[in-house]
């Protein structure tokens, strides 16, 4: 048995800064970048209870999920059974493309564990 939950909604793209002024702009929230990870900009709750990020990439502009888990493995197999395929792994995260095409990521929890606790679903 296991936990995950949708953590974050990650706005991906190849120009980062005018990304985060506009989405900053149009959601009504501060932009926050991040000193320790220079790739990452937060839109301080722009959707309550889900990090939104922007997400500086070297490829096409595009959203994506992260979900995250008490088990990163048994998470990953849970969606690869679902239909999902692995097309990378970084550190502790997997990153999976669904069958619609759409990048997901699974990562260890990041969340607050109140947080997580509230709105993780179990798994067997």
């Amino acid at each position: 048995m296991h936990r995950s939950r949708v953590y974050a909604l990650l706005i991906d793209t190849p120009e980062p800064d005018a990304a985060a002024v506009f989405w900053s702009a149009a959601l009504g929230v501060p932009a926050r970048p991040d000193p320790a990870e220079e790739q990452f900009t937060s839109l301080h709750e722009a959707i309550p209870g889900l990090a939104v990020v922007v997400q500086a990439v070297d490829d096409a502009p595009r959203f994506h999920l992260d979900i995250e888990t008490d088990n990163v493995e048994a998470e990953t197999a849970r969606l690869l059974g679902l239909g999902a395929t692995q097309v990378a792994q970084w550190l502790e995260c997997r990153v999976l493309r669904t069958p619609g095409g759409h990048l997901l990521c699974v990562l260890p929890v990041h969340s607050a564990p109140e947080v997580f606790e509230a709105g993780a679903r179990v798994w067997p």
